[in-house]
């Protein structure tokens, strides 16, 4: 069956049927929510498979409003949970991902996609990242098996381990079916600062509130073609007057760097909103350790990719990098980039990049653990038959992982 063929069951049981019957026959497939970031990373194998989609399985199973926790199918819509958690005052405090558009809510993907990636932007300042969320898990096996992890309470940790493999495992070695998270009351009163001065004053600042007893909502770095860095921060609280009171304790921080501080009403960036394209030529990863960021930015690999635009986390030093229109940069200079990113103690992946021609560059290195990251697929995927072709930590997956040999 084709690669490019969408097979989307009704319910859990057609869909644990549908896994056990190409289970038994060694056909490939590649789990799926709504499809839309499945050309992230590496190219999936020719030989991959048709996709198999949670589309129709988008219900909400529990909602325990009390306490703060909602049991979702894998293949809710993150519009469509943030909606049923706003009639409550509760939200999920998790950044829409790269390219979403309030335009197109359904362009967000679904609650199994986004946990599948493990992304996480400038709100895990507060909240932590997407598998801190999470406090149960199902999945369905390769062999259509069901099983699950956690539960649906906070306090309960059984399972922690099976959850945060799957959080980030890229469709590789099971299908999140279900999730159970933990949701935030929502924040009405907010506020945000917008700051710009020297980056070694941008610097100074960012150490001094990361460093403090204060937690902003999140505090990001950004560059833009048309301006040097800047520093964007958030605040919210239960009262105008605490928003107000916290606004005023971080100017003061601001102008003891020498840093100027503008308020504005609170606006998260979403790159699509700015009126970019949700596939750039190139979109890159970035993570290394928070003060080594200016440095980055300083950096004559940074400088050469003119025209980009980045926006990382400033006190978790990850984010995203991206060329939002023109020709593409040439490779070596994503290529000189990376050896940057690995020499100040980070890593890079390359989540979107111009064809996929032999010679492109691998979306992620090979990992220190590359063996334990083999072994484990082939623990939970023996046939070798999920999302082949892309498996997280391993350049270039070996031919004969996906023989089974």
């Amino acid at each position: 069956m084709s690669s490019t063929a969408v097979l989307a069951p009704n319910s859990l049981e057609e869909l644990g049927q549908l896994i056990a019957a190409m289970h038994a026959d060694g056909t490939p497939w590649v789990p799926s929510g709504l499809g839309s970031r499945l050309h992230w990373g590496p190219p999936l194998a020719a030989d991959a498979g048709p996709r198999l989609s949670m589309r129709q399985l988008s219900r909400i199973v529990d909602h325990a409003v009390d306490d703060l926790t909602i049991t979702v199918d894998a293949g809710m819509p993150m519009a469509d949970l943030q909606t049923a958690l706003a009639d409550h005052q509760q939200w999920l405090p998790l950044n829409w991902p790269w390219g979403s558009s309030m335009a197109s809510p359904l362009s967000a993907g679904t609650i199994g996609g986004l946990v599948a990636r493990g992304l996480s932007g400038g709100l895990r300042q507060r909240h932590l990242g997407v598998r801190d969320q999470i406090i149960g898990i199902s999945l369905i096996r390769s062999d259509g098996v069901s099983a699950r992890a956690g539960g649906r309470v906070v306090k309960n940790v059984a399972g922690y381990d099976l959850m945060r493999l799957l959080c980030g495992s890229w469709g590789s070695v099971a299908l999140i079916s279900g999730v159970t998270l933990r949701v935030q009351p929502l924040r009405e009163p907010r506020g945000q600062l917008v700051l710009e001065g020297e980056l070694s004053q941008l610097e100074a600042f960012r150490a001094e509130v990361v460093g403090s007893s204060f937690t902003p909502e999140w505090i990001d770095w950004e560059l833009r073609p048309d301006q040097g860095p800047r520093i964007l921060l958030g605040v919210a609280s239960i009262s105008d007057a605490a928003v107000v009171d916290q606004l005023n304790r971080l100017e003061t921080l601001a102008a003891q760097a020498g840093v100027s501080a503008e308020r504005q009403p609170w606006d998260h960036p979403i790159p699509e909103e700015s009126g970019l394209s949700a596939d750039p030529p190139w979109l890159l990863r970035l993570c290394l350790p928070p003060a080594e960021l200016q440095h980055l930015f300083s950096s004559r690999e940074c400088s050469a990719l003119k025209g980009w635009h980045w926006q990382l986390a400033a006190g978790a030093g990850s984010g995203e990098a991206w060329q939002p229109s023109g020709s593409p940069a040439p490779e070596y200079q994503v290529e000189a980039l990376r050896r940057r990113v690995i020499a100040l103690g980070g890593q890079l992946s390359v989540l979107i990049q111009p064809g996929t021609q032999p010679g492109a560059l691998p979306a992620w290195l090979d990992a220190p653990s590359r063996p334990l990251i083999e072994a484990v697929k082939r623990q939970f995927d023996p046939k070798q038959q999920l999302s082949r072709g892309r498996l997280p930590g391993v350049a270039a997956p070996l031919k004969s992982l996906h023989s089974g040999s």
